[in-house]
């Protein structure tokens, strides 16, 4: 008998643990598909901060100063122009400044001026390609691996290898004041189960109980909910018997779950008020900077990924006077950025956070030339996937270099050339992963986030 109410003391203990979300206990490792697992070797990074400046910014305005372009003005470029998207005119020289910075002398547009004073920290990869210059297709490309639909996200890849470090909270969260072209096929998880799918967050609102919506029950208190979740998931254990294996009844269950322990933590992390008058000042009042310091405090609580896109749509995408549109773009994404990074930093975390900055493609070195009876100024520039830039932070990145190289004017990859699929086998290396070895098993066949390509690049490792 004695032993009979130990067990059922011990039973009460794990419930409780279950009711505050504590995933150190052996039940809640072992059934909890949001646990944290150790990865296939020793990581640099432990999580990843994404920031997405959707629409595709333009490489030779930004991160790879094309001087020869200026030689060129108003002449087609010796060989001609690639092909894009919309046909194309003569060179546009950029209308920004270009400055060395850091011990590095990286050189940086004055565009980001608050980036720029991190440059001994940044990796600019130069020589970045895709395979199409539409947005759809890339994005996709740059998000899930593959332009096609029905493949998972990278942010799910890695939450279904790692898990969270803390349960409470989604391991994958996408923050877009709105949503980007191809909207939630960005973090979709596909076929991998559900729960590792992101968790989209419309950052125009500020106050944390619309951020999340429904965070609080108005009715019913922890205990209550929670027994109403147990005879729930009885129910749900009993319909999944009577009918097999159903991947998508199984994330709608662990997904209550998870509804249930986030009213723990989800109004803290997104409570920027909570941060020091000094910390909000440094980040700006922008809606992407109020992103960039939600997304510190994300992964200062363990979410494994964190994407910030910079709007609704493509804001990157400058057909039209660039000069003024990427200015006033890179005005609303800047600060917050260098403050993200010093922020990183005093807290110890930028070692082993991974900061990505891009979009999914670059921009065109020659002027893109308006359609007949369509409006156009002849000072924008078209998409360009043959050679674009994205730049690398922290998390074991080699710092205050450029990588590879365009052409003259930034028109192609020619030198260290580093495929989209390349840059994800990067990244898995660094958060522990063996590319070729994290697979899923769907339809017959072993499915990766690299499919049958990408290679490591060495030479951005620290």
């Amino acid at each position: 008998m004695g032993t009979g109410l130990g067990v059922l003391g011990f039973y009460g203990v794990l419930g409780a643990s279950r009711l505050l979300g504590d995933a150190s206990t052996p039940t809640a490792a072992a059934t909890s598909p949001l646990a944290a697992r150790p990865p296939h070797f020793r990581p640099r990074a432990r999580r990843i901060i994404h920031i997405y400046l959707n629409g595709g910014p333009s490489q030779v305005d930004t991160f790879d100063p094309k001087p020869a372009l200026a030689k060129w003005t108003g002449k087609i470029l010796p060989g001609g122009n690639l092909t894009t998207e919309r046909p194309l005119g003569a060179a546009l020289p950029s209308p920004f400044a270009f400055g060395r910075h850091g011990g590095s002398g990286l050189e940086i547009s004055e565009i980001f001026p608050h980036t720029a004073r991190h440059a001994d920290d940044l990796c600019v990869v130069r020589s970045m390609h895709a395979n199409t210059p539409n947005h759809e297709q890339s994005m996709r490309l740059m998000n899930c691996g593959d332009e096609r639909l029905s493949r998972p996200s990278y942010g799910a890849w890695l939450t279904y290898g790692l898990g969270t470090e803390n349960e409470n909270l989604p391991g994958f969260i996408a923050l877009c004041p709105g949503l980007p072209v191809s909207d939630v096929s960005n973090w979709r998880s596909a076929f991998l189960p559900g729960i590792y799918q992101g968790t989209h967050i419309d950052t125009r609102k500020t106050k944390p109980e619309e951020l999340v919506e429904n965070i609080r029950n108005a009715r019913l208190g922890p205990s209550e909910q929670r027994r109403q979740l147990d005879l729930l998931a009885e129910l749900n254990a009993e319909h999944r018997r009577l009918r097999g294996d159903d991947p998508q009844l199984e994330a709608r269950i662990q997904s209550f779950e998870l509804a249930f322990r986030m009213q723990m933590q989800a109004t803290d992390a997104f409570d920027v008020s909570r941060e020091p008058e000094s910390v909000r000042a440094m980040y700006g009042n922008s809606v992407q900077s109020r992103q960039l310091l939600i997304a510190r405090r994300l992964v200062e609580r363990g979410v494994r990924v964190v994407q910030c896109y910079h709007g609704d749509v493509q804001p990157w995408d400058s057909h039209d006077l660039i000069a003024d549109a990427h200015r006033n773009l890179a005005r609303e994404v800047d600060q917050g950025i260098g403050a993200l990074l010093t922020d990183l930093k005093r807290l110890g975390l930028l070692e082993d956070t991974l900061v990505v900055c891009g979009g999914e493609f670059g921009r065109t070195p020659a002027v893109e030339m308006p359609a007949p009876g369509t409006p156009g100024n002849g000072k924008g520039r078209d998409h360009n996937h043959h050679g674009f830039s994205v730049w690398l932070a922290g998390g074991g990145v080699k710092g205050g270099q450029a990588y590879g190289a365009t052409d003259e004017f930034g028109f192609r990859a020619v030198e260290k050339p580093v495929h989209v699929h390349d840059l994800h086998a990067t990244m898995l290396h660094l958060m522990g992963f063996d590319h070729e070895r994290l697979t899923y098993r769907y339809a017959g066949r072993d499915f990766r986030l690299t499919d049958v390509a990408g290679e490591v690049v060495h030479g951005l490792l620290a």
